[in-house]
Order: structure tokens, then C-alpha cells, then sequence
């Protein structure tokens, strides 16, 4: 009896390593799950061992997960700047230009749509009343000391200023200080420019870019190895510094915040229908590995080559197209992000006490839709870039203190919608402009029976 339980064992072991083999989403689902089960007891809160020794034990369970971060951030630059240039010097001047407007039509009107849903929901739920309310009884601070300097000011004069400096003076500084956006301009153009040289030149370079991606794409693939073991150390530090206490404390905020985030999706998944012609739960399918780990990341630039490979494989996208668009999606499409910094600068202006004018919201997205773009691809940014964004309005940026205890959680959230929008773009495009695989092995087999 004891022989059948062993081997009971063992059957059972082998089908669970069955299970989990080569399915990173499940593995994440798992490091995740035993993370933050192990920050619980871990925090501070439980009294077993003391705030310093958590901080301390926290960092080394983060060590991975920071490795991790640094590993694919460290070959981003290169990826990205080879990846934008092959996929524009893979197209003819004519279907570039189609492309690239497309491209930017496209990412202008997606960030709209979530800018105006995060404003709509904002208006209906008013989450930053009852945080008002709560503080001018309490006589918090913060808020009310605040509220009476606030005024709502913006800054039209800076606008031509922001413009300019998107060009960058030096490309090496831009590169080193990690100012995505400016990379990715002028990448663009460069790739613009190398699509006008001859055959004889372009054919090098077009090697040398593909040569530079694969060895990036080698980096990543051993990277991915440590992904489980990323994912569990990051939510064990994050689980164990923060405490489920304070995540709750800002429950009405937070659900307004993932309600617009779930409208989104759902808003791409009616993209990828309608547009891209595919079933939207096979697209989820396909994409669970890339959402998993931005979720666990919360960085689009650590899972920008998992959403590469997962375009290319999974959803069977044109290459071409998914070297366009992936880069720089993962610096200018950042709808989570935009829907999350209207629905967190209006509930602020709320606990703040401060009435807006329709005009005054306008100018609140434009300013938000302007910044979102700029938004880096990094844990935290949106953070960055809310604190410009509630100064330039007039609002406050001390009221940032009011929702930094879930500005994690919910940048896992927005940051796996972010990476969902990337992949939504792809498929809609690869509808209209990608390359059939079928029409390509037919024109192949036809030049080698010529040649034959």
C-alpha cells in the first residue's frame, strides 16, 4: 500500500510538471498567488518580525525580479531602435505612408476613447466626494490646507516648448537618461531615411538590424527563465511593505479605476471582432503570457519582446507590422495609463473640493492625452507623469500622497491593458495591410520551379 502511494505521488508530480510545462501564464498565475501569500506573512502587521528585517528580507526577495527588470531593460534601447527600422525599411515608401498615418490615427483615437471614458465615469461615480467630505470632517491636512491656495491654471505656453524638445539635440544623452519617446522619433526618422538608400546599401543594413534583434531576442529568452521567480519575489516585497490594509482603504477609487479598465478591454475586444475579423476569447487566449507578466512587471517596455514573439507566433501577425507597431505602442499607446491619470487627476480635484468646467476637463485630456504619450514604459511612470499633469492643471500635485498606497496594484492592472491595446493594434492593422502566408509560400514555390 504504501509502494502505490509512492508511485500515486510520483504520477501525480509528473503530471503536474506535465501541467506547467512551457505555460508561463501558469507559472506566473502560481509565483503570483505564493508571492503575496508569503509578503502576508512576511508584513510587518502580523508582528513576528519587525519592519526593518521586513524591508530587508523584501529586497532580497526582489533581487530576482530587479535582475530581471535590468536584463531586458538593458537591450530595449537596441531592440527597439532595430525593430522600428526593420519594420519601416520592410515597406514601400506608398504603404508606409498608409501605415504610419493609420498607426497614428489609430493610437490618437484609442487614447481619446480612454481619456473620454475615464472622464464620463469620473462625472457618473464623482469617487473623490466622499474622500471630501471625509477630510473636511476629519479636518485632514493635507487636503484642506491645499484646497486654499488651488487654483486651476494651465500652461498653453509651454506647449511649443514640449513640442521641440521631443526632437532630441544629442540621440546618445537621450538614449542614456532613458527618453523613450525621443528615441523612438528619432528612430523614426532615421528609418524613414535608410528606406530611400539604393538595394546595394539597404540589404546590409536591413542584416545588420536583424542580427542585432535576434541577439536581443536571445537575451530575453534566457531573461524569461527568471520570470517566475521575478514574479513571486516582487509581490512577496510588494504584499509585505504595503499590507492588504492599506490597499483597502481606497476600495470606491480603485473600482471606479478597474471599471474603466475592464470598458477598455472590452472596447478592444469589439476592435479585434469587428476589425481584425478574430475571435476575441482566442485573442485573450493567445495573449494571456504577455498580460500575465506586465501584470506582474508593471513595465510595458520589460514585456515589449514577449509581445513581439507573442504577435509574430501566437497571432500569426506580419512581421513587418509587429516591429512598427509594438515599439512604439509600448512608448505612445498608453490607454490604461491615460484612462487611469483622468479618472486619478479628476478624483483628486474632487477631494480637493474643486468644481471643473467643461472647458476646464477639456483641457484636462488634451493635457493628459499630450502626456500619456510621454508616459515611460517603466514601473512608477505614471506616477511621474501624473505629478506634471495634476501641477500644469492647477491641481494640487500633493494630492499624488492621497493614492500612492494602491498606485502599485493599479499600475499592474493598467500597465497588462496597455500591453492588450499594443496587441489589439497588430491584429486590426495585420486585417488591412499584412501579408497572407499562403500568398507568400505560393510566390516562393513559383521562384524556385523557375529556378529549377
Amino acid at each position: 500500500m504504501f509502494d502505490t502511494e509512492i508511485k500515486s505521488l510520483k504520477s501525480f508530480n509528473h503530471y503536474l510538471i506535465k501541467l506547467v510545462e512551457s505555460r508561463l501564464w501558469l507559472k506566473v498565475i502560481i509565483a503570483l498567488f505564493l508571492g503575496v501569500g508569503f509578503g502576508l506573512l512576511l508584513s510587518p502587521q502580523n508582528g513576528w518580525i519587525s519592519k526593518e528585517t521586513a524591508d530587508i528580507a523584501g529586497n532580497w526577495l526582489a533581487l530576482p525580479g530587479v535582475l530581471f527588470l535590468k536584463l531586458v531593460q538593458m537591450i530595449m534601447i537596441p531592440l527597439i531602435v532595430a525593430s522600428i527600422i526593420t519594420g519601416i525599411a520592410s515597406n514601400d515608401k506608398d504603404s508606409l505612408k498608409k501605415l504610419g498615418g493609420g498607426v497614428l490615427l489609430y493610437f490618437l483615437g484609442t487614447t481619446i476613447v480612454s481619456v473620454s471614458l475615464g472622464t464620463i465615469l469620473s462625472q457618473i461615480f464623482r469617487p473623490g466626494r466622499f474622500l471630501h467630505q471625509q477630510a473636511l470632517s476629519e479636518h485632514n491636512d493635507i487636503i484642506t490646507t491645499a484646497t486654499e491656495d488651488a487654483e486651476l491654471s494651465f500652461g498653453f505656453d509651454t506647449i511649443p516648448d514640449a513640442i521641440s524638445n521631443l526632437l532630441p539635440e544629442n540621440p546618445l544623452a537621450s538614449m542614456v537618461s532613458g527618453e523613450m519617446l525621443s528615441i523612438v522619433i528619432f528612430t523614426i526618422i532615421i528609418g524613414v531615411a535608410v528606406l530611400s538608400l539604393e538595394n546595394a546599401l539597404l540589404r546590409p543594413v536591413k542584416l545588420l538590424l536583424s542580427a542585432i534583434q535576434e541577439v536581443c531576442m536571445t537575451v530575453v529568452k534566457w531573461s524569461m527563465l527568471l520570470v517566475p521567480i521575478a514574479v513571486f519575489g516582487l509581490m512577496a516585497q510588494l504584499t509585505s511593505s504595503v499590507g492588504l490594509s492599506s490597499l483597502s482603504g481606497l476600495t470606491y477609487y480603485v473600482g471606479v479605476v478597474l471599471l474603466g479598465l475592464l470598458f477598455l478591454v472590452i472596447f478592444y475586444l469589439g476592435l479585434v471582432a469587428i476589425l481584425g475579423k478574430t475571435n476575441p476569447w482566442q485573442f485573450l487566449k493567445k495573449i494571456r503570457d504577455v498580460q500575465l507578466l506586465a501584470f506582474s512587471t508593471t513595465s510595458s517596455a520589460a514585456v515589449m519582446p514577449l509581445s513581439l514573439q507573442t504577435a509574430e507566433e501566437e497571432l500569426e501577425v506580419d512581421k513587418t507590422i509587429s516591429n512598427f507597431i509594438i515599439p512604439i505602442g509600448a512608448t505612445v499607446n498608453m490607454d490604461g495609463t491615460a484612462l487611469y491619470q483622468t479618472i486619478t487627476t479628476l478624483f483628486i480635484a474632487q477631494a480637493y473640493g474643486l468644481e471643473m468646467s467643461l472647458l476646464n476637463i477639456i483641457v484636462v485630456i488634451v493635457t493628459i492625452v499630450a502626456a500619456s504619450i510621454g508616459t515611460p514604459a517603466i514601473p512608477g511612470g505614471g506616477v511621474v507623469i501624473l505629478a506634471s499633469v495634476l501641477g500644469s492643471v492647477g491641481i494640487p500635485a500633493e494630492g499624488i500622497i492621497i493614492i500612492i498606497g494602491v498606485e502599485r496594484l493599479l499600475g499592474m492592472f493598467r500597465t497588462a491593458v496597455n500591453v492588450t491595446g499594443d496587441l489589439t493594434a497588430c491584429m486590426v492593422f495585420n486585417r488591412f495591410y499584412g501579408k497572407t502566408p499562403i500568398l507568400v509560400n505560393i510566390k516562393t514555390d513559383d521562384k524556385l520551379n523557375s529556378k529549377q
